[in-house]
């Protein structure tokens, strides 16, 4: 191989890093699609506070003919030093609001004011400063030096967004906030997306490196980071995932192939195995697709089955495939598979996109696989640590290990990034964002932001800047983390079809449904009697994840603001048994902290939407509710009691398992209804 380097990129070519409170060491979040899950205590510190998820970047050099020669490094072959510079922003507050994508039909049928700015109070030139934008910092390679976010403001008041660092290998270290999220006006939460006058530290930006190699500097190929808010299971990953959004985004747009070959270890067993792996973050799913459920895939026997390419198993195969959703065999049926909300999700359906379908690339393969057009075994190796894999491997690694861990369900408006990061013009090649010019001063869109303008030539969807992509999430987050539930329905419509557990919002990176500690203790306790039930009945029983909330939605979404990091995380631990009898590794969440660990396991298992608690809610939003009129948190909760006691009629559920309230986040046709 010609050893020469021509050219150096920086890897991940997207970098995720998550907000965390605890003062003590973040953890590197996946640099490999095959690494194992982390320990017991990795995501959590001793008091309970959540670490920080850091991302972390290396340089690569290539030859001239686009092959990896090796990672640089300061001080080795040659580089005497690389200067990594990254800048990270926070636009929320200055951006526009969300209701749906903009990008699908649905994002045609929302009135003008939809199409607003947040904070459209605020005018002219005071607009700038809802933009937390604290500049660019620099960090050498050869030398271990910090430089901190921690000069940007939002209306005068400064919030810290993270930092950076240089580890003793030259390469790149990021940090993201701390999760702190508020109102500049001590305004109360009005709803899940746009909150105004809220603002959180989530944030992203632009990653940027020189190299000095043989006296000569190269401007690496760049990249970009996220931060996003925790993945409360991060031993579990979305059925479709953001790398597998992205894969499919390049493959039909020609600048990547479909795979050549399937292979059934490699391409559909991730996919079957992660409607296995969702039975510890959701009760629906772990009733049919988990341990010894009908549909659980990862059996030893169903495996045998499902990885025989003969004509025997033909049918299970198709039968399988079938299962899947079709929008145009299936309308808006909730019953296909994946049973997950997509990106038009709303109380009253008016799409097919009520739910997701599986990308066009992830369905051929499954279409492949199901004619028997594919091999068993694997067509690569399982790299589980990426310093270990061959070096021409791991630039790949890193960029893919970083996406599979996001999700990429609905877009309504998502957990990281949104429906943006789907459009071809975000990117100058395979999963590298295009960079706006240093300096160049954010474009202004007017007042509105409708589909057409955001798809034209000059809109927001070519180069980005500073804070771009998180720029489309929620604000706060928190608001829109803690109304990712799962069986959303109106009191209309309860009834004997009706189940709490499907369908769900996102429920790898927010569960729905988690196995106790306690629970987890019964199960990896020995049995001292033939009878086993009590074990059995311990594995099966689910708690609701958010269950130590309180009050009508609206008042759960202002608790989540500062109890975001007494909720539990859903860590792998090893059933220690060795009777077989359970999965070798069972998934289970971790003690809540107080008082969230003293709420009925059960309490918020019901969820209903109130759109008749709608007109005040968003007119007290939109500061256009009337003096004599009753404020909308006491009408929402009139309304709650009420809907509390009529769903508790109907389905049988106690009142304290059921959570009313409005959410204007699947009531977006509002206006139209």
């Amino acid at each position: 191989m010609n050893g020469q380097i021509v050219q150096v990129k920086i890897h991940p070519a997207i970098g995720v890093a998550r907000v965390g409170n605890s003062v003590e060491t973040a953890f590197i979040g996946p640099e490999s699609p095959d690494q194992k899950p982390a320990g017991i205590g990795a995501h959590k510190d001793s008091s309970g506070a959540i670490r920080r998820q850091a991302a972390r970047f290396r340089v690569y050099g290539y030859n001239a003919q686009g092959e990896v020669v090796r990672e640089l490094k300061p001080g080795q072959a040659g580089v005497s030093e690389i200067s990594w510079t990254v800048h990270l922003a926070n636009k929320k507050a200055a951006w526009y609001q969300f209701h749906v994508p903009l990008d699908i039909p649905e994002g045609a049928m929302l009135t003008e004011g939809q199409y607003a700015r947040r904070n459209a109070a605020v005018t002219g030139a005071a607009r700038k400063k809802l933009v937390n934008d604290p500049g660019s910092r620099t960090v050498r390679g050869s030398m271990t030096e910090t430089r901190k976010f921690d000069t940007g403001k939002i209306m005068d008041k400064t919030v810290y967004l993270g930092e950076i660092s240089t580890q003793a290998d030259g390469r790149l270290v990021v940090l993201g906030g701390k999760g702190h999220s508020a109102s500049y006006e001590n305004k109360p939460i009005t709803g899940v997306a746009n909150n105004d006058t809220w603002y959180d530290d989530v944030s992203d930006g632009p990653v940027t490196a020189k190299v000095r190699i043989d006296g000569t500097d190269l401007t690496a190929t760049p990249a970009w980071v996220i931060v996003g808010p925790p993945h409360y299971a991060p031993g579990v990953k979305s059925i479709r995932t953001l790398y597998d959004l992205l894969l499919d985004v390049f493959v039909t747009a020609g600048s990547l192939p479909r795979p050549q070959q399937i292979s059934f270890t490699d391409h559909i067993e991730p996919m079957l195995r992660r409607f296995c792996d969702l039975q510890w973050v959701n009760q629906g799913f772990a009733t049919q697709f988990g341990w010894n459920g009908p549909n659980f895939f990862s059996s030893p026997a169903m495996r045998k089955r499902l990885a025989d390419p003969s004509n025997r198993n033909r049918e299970l195969r198709r039968q399988t495939y079938v299962a899947l959703r079709d929008y145009d065999r299936d309308g808006k049926s909730p019953l296909p598979w994946p049973w997950i909300y997509g990106d038009a999700m709303a109380s009253r359906p008016k799409s097919v996109r009520q739910h997701i379908m599986l990308s066009p690339t992830q369905d051929w393969m499954l279409q492949r696989w199901a004619e028997g057009a594919f091999q068993a075994g694997p067509l690569r190796a399982s790299r589980p640590t990426v310093d270990d894999a061959p070096v021409a491997e791991q630039p790949e690694l890193l960029d893919r290990a970083a996406l599979e861990n996001c999700a990429a369900d609905a877009f309504h408006p998502g957990c990281e990034v949104s429906w943006p990061i789907r459009t071809p013009s975000m990117f100058t090649e395979p999963f590298r964002i295009r960079h706006r010019a240093a300096g160049t001063a954010d474009p202004d869109f007017g007042p509105t932001l409708t589909p057409q303008e955001a798809a034209a030539a000059n809109g927001p969807l070519h180069a980005q800047g500073p804070g771009d992509l998180t720029r489309w999430m929620a604000a706060p987050w928190q608001a829109d983390t803690a109304s990712c539930r799962s069986g959303y329905e109106v009191v209309a419509n309860l009834g004997p079809r009706y189940s709490p557990y499907l369908p769900t919002f996102w429920p790898a990176q927010v569960p729905n449904h988690v196995l106790k500690l306690e629970d987890f203790e019964t199960v990896n306790t020995p049995p001292t009697s033939t009878d086993d039930s009590a074990r059995e009945e311990a594995f099966e029983r689910r708690a609701t994840w958010l269950r130590g909330l309180n009050g009508t939605m609206n008042e759960q979404r202002t608790q989540m603001i500062k109890d975001w990091p007494k909720l539990g995380i859903v860590e792998v631990r090893e059933y220690t048994v060795g009777d077989g009898k359970f999965p070798e590794r069972i998934q289970v969440e971790s003690r809540p902290g107080s008082p969230l660990d003293q709420a009925l396991d059960t309490a918020n298992l019901v969820n209903l939407h109130l759109p008749e608690a709608g007109p005040p809610m968003l007119a007290a939003a939109r500061g256009a509710l009337a003096e004599d009129e009753a404020a909308p948190e006491t009408v929402e909760t009139e309304y709650a009691a009420r809907a509390v006691r009529e769903a508790a009629a109907a389905t049988g559920y106690r009142e304290e398992e059921i959570a009313a309230g409005y959410l204007e986040r699947i009531d977006p046709f509002h206006e139209g209804q």
